[in-house]
């Protein structure tokens, strides 16, 4: 049996992945840290499982590499000169350990997951979040590993699907299928009736085939630019194509929808006013728990699974990142986080 002071050690404090200057995956490492408590309306979440995603990465080296414009504005958020908030991870899924006063909605035990944006704090043994932000109950019949991994790319897909308008019959083309936002775009787009052309490279051609892509274009062997005036909606969900380049495939009245670029802030803008193709790019984006409600309520049907690609033990975190801003992953990579 653990002694007094041991458990009375426990009881404070936490394993965390932490950094505390911007740069490489290096800079990350893992240390025992204050454990959160929660405030009023707040749940307390030991979490099981998170994510790398490309929010944590770009957040951690302070957007370099896309400029200085975008680094600038990227430490204003996160931290002149350091980063505020040491530790990265947005998506969670785990058990409420305790619950703050005034918290209605969840109990101890209670299987939870969800996303906490720009708070992040997910990558550690506890986390804290409100009850009424980004969190639901798991979907039932879904593991920890599975239910981290859901939020961020669905609610992107669902935020930018939703600015294109109803999508029943329209034919829609995703660019960058085959990763987070992708996938998960490719199955919301199907759930809003629409006939899906994925584009991706041929690494991840069977897996875009399995979620349900009605049409699959490897990049590599096929130019989809061909198909000229073809689609209602041009989802780029890796930020890597351009509304000139993809203007010609777009059928009059159709958009393109963007999920990076600050050109696309100020395209949106001009289109809206001029020409018959509307780039669709809005800031911030608006998230509900409604939303979270919704993705939980389409896994329980089939309707919607994340992709993983790799489970890494948290331990192995900078791997993990290493891995993912090789651009080169299928879906999702999840931190697994010990019991300990």
């Amino acid at each position: 049996m653990p002694s007094g002071a041991h458990r009375a050690r426990l009881s404070v404090y936490m394993k965390a992945v932490v950094y505390d200057r911007y740069g490489p995956p290096e800079v990350l490492c893992i240390e025992e840290v204050g454990r959160p408590a929660p405030r009023d309306g707040e749940l307390l979440v030991r979490v099981r499982a998170t994510t790398v995603n490309r929010l944590d990465c770009h957040t951690r080296e302070a957007n370099r590499s896309n400029g200085l414009v975008i680094s600038g504005v990227s430490q204003l958020v996160s931290g002149i000169h350091r980063p505020r908030q040491r530790i990265l991870g947005s998506e969670f899924a785990g058990e409420v350990e305790a619950a703050g006063p005034a918290v209605t909605r969840f109990g101890a035990g209670n299987r939870v997951f969800g996303n906490t944006g720009l708070a992040f704090g997910c990558h550690a043994e506890f986390t804290c979040i409100r009850e009424t932000a980004l969190v639901a109950p798991m979907p039932a019949g879904i593991g920890f590993e599975e239910a981290a991994a859901a939020t961020d790319g669905a609610l992107n897909a669902l935020w930018c699907l939703r600015l294109a308008g109803p999508l029943t019959g329209r034919q829609v083309l995703v660019y960058g299928a085959s990763g987070a936002i992708g996938t998960a775009a490719v199955q919301v787009a199907k759930y809003f009736g629409a006939e899906v052309t994925a584009v991706c490279g041929p690494k991840g051609v069977e897996a875009v085939t399995a979620i349900g892509a009605d049409r699959v274009i490897d990049y590599t062997k096929q130019d989809f630019t061909a198909d000229r005036g073809r689609y209602f909606s041009v989802f780029d969900a890796v930020g890597k194509e351009s509304f000139a380049h993809c203007r010609g495939v777009i059928e009059p009245g159709g958009t393109y929808l963007a999920t990076d670029g600050p050109r696309n802030l100020l395209l949106g803008l001009w289109t809206s006013r001029f020409g018959d193709r509307k780039v669709m790019f809005k800031l911030p984006p608006r998230y509900t728990q409604q939303d979270v409600a919704l993705i939980k309520e389409l896994m329980e049907a089939g309707s919607y699974r994340p992709v993983i690609d790799r489970v890494y033990p948290i331990e192995d975190v900078i791997e993990a990142a290493r891995y993912v801003e090789t651009q080169q992953k299928i879906g999702n990579v999840v931190l697994a986080v010990s019991d300990s």
